[in-house]
């Protein structure tokens, strides 16, 4: 990512906390893909401390759903 452009990122990082029907998604951060596809740089609102890191591909925002309950 050239740091003289601004471009949205491409994917967002959420923290899962449980499993299945009852997990718990919460957005945390943003990725940029890099140039070559090969690697993401990553920025976080916050570090967690249980839970685990998922990175999705980020959707078009009419179709944002908020995954903060059961995604």
């Amino acid at each position: 990512m050239k740091r003289n452009q601004a471009t949205p990122p491409s994917h967002d990082v959420y923290v899962v906390e449980g499993e299945g029907e009852t997990a718990y998604w919460t957005r945390i951060g943003a990725a940029w893909s890099h140039e070559k596809g090969d690697g993401f740089n990553v920025r976080l609102s916050c570090i967690p401390v249980d839970g685990r890191l998922v990175i999705r591909k980020r959707k078009p925002r009419d179709q944002t759903d908020t995954r903060e309950a059961g995604q």
